[in-house]
């Protein structure tokens, strides 16, 4: 598994727009390739749910959307996706209104290539584990954590270390956000 202070190798994943409940809207399409590349100068926050349609991940994805604006304001870019494919998540947001205008890029690794380089593969079911990553802009791994298929994240407490991080400073148990 690759942690912290390694770099991420090149990828390309599929991202799905935020904002996007079907492929092409207004005759734009929903999709865009993602690499690692892609967002120059920000920090990344991705974090990977195991499959959409299920119980934990949607409340996850509405948790770190609400904070959506919060990152933004710390120059960081929002990434969640799982392997499941881009149509997959459109419909997902179709299907739950909670999800339908999710304001952060949302991304499919279907062939597994970014799953694999970060080694958060679950061994039975084959799914991504539920891992956070918080990313430099220089795509160096400055956090990463990473529970079991059944524990949800706390989107806050991911918020909290990406403050934490961007003071470049030593930071107490529990510092507040924005602390």
């Amino acid at each position: 598994m690759k942690t912290i202070g390694d770099k991420l190798d090149s990828f390309r994943i599929t991202g799905v727009k935020p904002g996007f409940t079907l492929a092409e809207e207004n005759g734009v399409s929903a999709f865009e390739d993602i690499t690692e590349s892609t967002f120059p100068g920000k920090w990344k926050v991705i974090y990977f749910y195991p499959k959409d349609f299920s119980s934990v991940c949607p409340t996850e994805i509405i948790g770190f959307d609400a904070l959506t604006e919060a990152f933004e304001e710390r120059d960081a870019v929002l990434l969640g996706g799982s392997s499941d494919n881009e149509h997959v998540k459109l419909a997902w947001r179709r299907e739950q209104n909670e999800l339908a205008r999710v304001q952060h890029h949302q991304f499919a690794d279907t062939s597994g290539s970014l799953i694999d380089q970060l080694g958060i593969r679950e061994r039975t079911q084959g799914v991504a584990l539920r891992a956070t990553l918080i990313v430099d802009p220089d795509n160096i791994i400055q956090h990463i954590s990473v529970n079991g298929l059944k524990v949800g994240r706390n989107p806050d407490e991911v918020l909290r270390v990406l403050d934490a991080l961007l003071t470049d400073e030593p930071a107490v148990c529990n510092r507040p956000i924005g602390g």
